[in-house]
């Protein structure tokens, strides 16, 4: 599977994890390179989600990528892993 935006990879792995509709790609996956800080978290079920915008190209994408640093314990396969939206195109 692939995450792309903007035309650049954003990661790719043979190892995700689908829930609710969305891969979560291992973090190590993740090319950092175009990532930034968000301040922007949510929770539910899953626990606190946490995210990350994206800067490629010189186009920004606020808040496109977010994971569950602690998430809770019938979600346990998604920690450590990083899912994608806002226009990121997932495929394989």
């Amino acid at each position: 599977m692939k995450a792309i935006w903007n035309g650049v990879i954003l990661a790719e792995s043979n190892d995700t994890v689908l829930v609710d509709g969305n891969h979560y790609f291992p973090e190590a996956s993740l090319n950092k390179t175009y990532t930034s800080f968000s301040n922007h978290r949510s929770s539910s079920e899953k626990g606190q989600a946490q995210y990350l915008s994206l800067l490629v190209n010189g186009e920004f994408n606020p808040d496109a990528v977010w994971f569950y640093a602690e998430p809770t314990e019938a979600f346990a396969a998604i920690k450590g892993r990083v899912a994608f939206w806002k226009g990121v195109q997932i495929t394989d």
